[in-house]
């Protein structure tokens, strides 16, 4: 029974002379589910690879999580990274100073976000040391007449310095005196110059030593923080989570999902939005899939009747229409999946698309296929289709032979 309703049904979706515009809104329901599925495809890649790039460009900067103390800094820094370093999931960490000044080169000056790291740790838990353009970021260790400073390329850029110039660091945290708070003043010589990708990291964040970091601040001992990298870049919430608990309540541990929490939940809402908006491209091609087997079931009204009356059941007569837009919708949806993989594969390799550098943290059109992502796409496409066959299916399985077969 049931190849007798798929022959019926094949035999329905082939054009005759007289069904050439029925055959015409099928073909236009098989390319509308196409180009639906495609489009959803490319774009939830295009937003997939942007947000892990995004990701990777954050977490490259700064480590996977971040330990701090509350209300002050961290004193017993080999105790507390003894702890960290004993957590499960924990691969390296490495403390930081904080410190915020005024950078003047003999042409400019601008504001600046010092980091004070110690290098060969620093090495081990942040990639940095892979985004130098000039020199090396162990340079910050070697000895030098004058403390070293390592810059982003857009903050030496419009400082109009290169390695070997000197700059000022101005900070604010200077003793108190009857004329006001003397700021502390700082020569550096640039070592090393890094890019990141991000603006926002390259014009305006430094790297200096940590000692160099305590002549700029009122930290005479201990440090701001540690930074920790952890093995399980997706398992960063329950390592940050047991090394809370490890620490205890003085102590807070965040993990880089937390440290980005607005602009990373803005992200995932996005994408729901956008996978919203473009299933409608497919609801379109559905009303259209309804248009044409209505027309159909239109047209077929006397075979319809007459395969009743030699004992075509209620259901079979469903399950040939239904067929029929299960055909189209499958179709479709095989189409637009090889298509939209197609042309994320050569828009991945070609590089066709730059972005600019100044506005986004990654020069080409980022590319990242998620085989869930294409599973669910496909799966709703074909859910979707398979509703629109419905009513048209019932429409033809209450035709009643006798009336139909009355105005022959």
């Amino acid at each position: 029974m049931a190849s007798f309703e798929w022959f019926v049904s094949l035999r329905y979706l082939r054009a005759k002379r007289k069904q050439k515009f029925i055959s015409l809104i099928t073909i236009i329901s098989i390319l509308g589910v196409a180009v639906g599925v495609m489009a959803l495809i490319v774009v939830l890649s295009v937003f997939t690879g942007f947000t892990e790039g995004l990701r990777d460009q954050i977490i490259g900067v700064n480590a996977h999580a971040l330990v701090q103390r509350h209300g002050g800094a961290i004193a017993d820094t080999s105790g507390v990274t003894g702890k960290i370093e004993a957590t499960a999931g924990v691969e390296a960490t490495t403390p930081y100073i904080y410190a915020q000044a005024l950078i003047t080169s003999a042409a400019h000056s601008t504001g600046v976000v010092l980091r004070g790291i110690d290098t060969p740790s620093a090495m081990r838990v942040l990639s940095i040391g892979q985004k130098m353009t000039a020199g090396q970021l162990t340079d910050l260790d070697r000895p030098q007449d004058i403390p070293a400073i390592v810059l982003g390329r857009d903050m030496a850029r419009q400082l109009q310095v290169g390695i070997g110039s000197k700059v000022r660091l101005i900070s604010p945290n200077g003793p108190l005196s009857p004329m006001g708070v003397l700021p502390k003043i700082r020569t550096c010589i640039l070592v090393g110059i890094f890019e990141t990708g991000m603006f926002e990291y390259d014009s305006t964040m430094g790297f200096i030593s940590l000692e160099t970091a305590r002549s700029l601040t009122d930290l005479r001992q201990g440090v701001h923080g540690i930074e920790v990298k952890i093995k399980n870049v997706d398992q960063a919430d329950r390592t940050a989570a047991a090394i809370q608990q490890s620490l205890g309540r003085e102590y807070s541990a965040r993990d880089w999902m937390q440290l980005n929490q607005n602009l990373f939940a803005a992200l995932k809402l996005e994408k729901l939005g956008i996978f919203i908006a473009l299933d409608l491209i497919i609801l379109v091609a559905a009303l259209n899939i309804i248009s044409a087997l209505i027309m159909v079931v239109m047209e077929k009204n006397r075979d319809i009747a007459i395969l009743k009356s030699m004992g075509a059941t209620t259901k079979a007569i469903m399950r040939i229409f239904f067929y029929q837009g299960m055909v189209i919708g499958v179709a479709g949806t095989i189409l637009g999946v090889g298509s939209g993989l197609a042309l994320c594969a050569i828009l991945k390799h070609s590089n066709l698309i730059e972005l600019p550098r100044n506005v986004y943290p990654m020069s080409t059109m980022p590319i990242k296929v998620v085989p869930l992502d294409v599973t669910v796409i496909a799966i709703s496409a074909i859910l979707i289709t398979l509703v629109a066959t419905l009513y048209p299916s019932w429409k033809a399985s209450r035709i009643r032979p006798a009336e139909a077969l009355s105005y022959e």
